[in-house]
């Protein structure tokens, strides 16, 4: 599915404590979608493409990103209460959620704070307790804390000709690869504006380990079912991050290793990972 094709369908919902935009494709049971720092729902777009015959897919853009405002609480927890009144205000009741980078902690504090909500969880390359923030991110947090980032983020988002240079390009295997349209979501999404990129530079400077530490004893509960779908060419979540989640989780499954892959693999190599989500949720 091509980028315009998807963001055709974005729409923004008015929650308890803003706006949030999602993009929404076919009917069944519900499926929730978590991108990362930097990116969109539009990460999901092919993945999506693929199961939304049997799902009613549902690919969020975390507050600050995509066509999402800004919220007052952008931490993790601040965004993982996002998802929740998403789902309320929706009515999906039980959700298979899915989550990558960033967004795969947000989908841990989410599953710990609202386990009643979770129908299976997926995690594929994020950070956990005890990796977060990984290294290559905790530097850019550390400039976001110090108010460094959000010109650098303006600045590229203003220059189409570096976006596939741009960090976020470390995350792909093939970076030449990604569509100008894609890129164009993403950076205008953190950096349109300088007014944008300073609502960035909060959410990143809002991140902290203590969110995700504080849900490791609901986490260490979770019967759900649970699958790590785990790239392995990626140097800030090593694969042995996938079974520290999975001896976490007493409703981890396995662990599927696909070689070569980064942290975007969902993006680029959907065909990796709708399979096992397929398997898992047995539709």
């Amino acid at each position: 599915m091509d980028v315009n094709t998807f963001l055709s369908r974005r729409r923004s919902l008015a929650t308890s404590s803003g706006e949030i935009a999602y993009t929404e494709f076919g009917t069944g049971p519900a499926a929730l979608f978590v991108h990362g720092a930097g990116l969109s729902g539009a990460l999901w777009r092919q993945v999506i493409e693929e199961l939304s015959g049997t799902s009613r897919c549902i690919a969020v853009d975390l507050p600050a990103h995509g066509a999402s405002p800004a919220r007052p609480d952008m931490s993790l927890t601040g965004l993982a209460e996002a998802l929740a009144e998403l789902c309320g205000t929706l009515g999906l009741g039980q959700v298979d959620v899915v989550g990558n980078d960033t967004g795969g902690a947000v989908a841990q504090v989410f599953a710990g704070r609202h386990p009643d909500k979770i129908r299976s969880l997926t995690l594929t390359n994020c950070e956990c307790e005890g990796n977060f923030p990984a290294p290559d991110f905790a530097v850019i947090i550390e400039q976001a804390r110090q108010g460094a980032l959000a010109p650098l983020l303006a600045q590229i988002a203003a220059n189409p000709e570096t976006w596939p240079t741009n960090p976020l390009s470390m995350g792909y295997q093939y970076p030449g690869r990604v569509a100008a349209d894609a890129w164009r979501d993403y950076l205008t999404g953190i950096g349109g504006t300088i007014e944008r990129a300073r609502e960035s530079e909060r959410l990143l400077a809002s991140l902290d380990a203590a969110d995700i530490e504080a849900v490791g004893g609901q986490l260490r509960t979770l019967e759900a079912p649970a699958l790590l779908v785990w790239g392995t060419a990626d140097t800030n979540f090593d694969v042995k991050w996938a079974y520290h989640l999975r001896d976490m989780i007493p409703g981890a499954r396995e662990v599927v290793e696909i070689d070569g892959a980064k942290i975007f693999f969902p993006e680029e190599r959907p065909e990796d990972l709708v399979p096992h989500l397929r398997r898992l949720w047995a539709r």
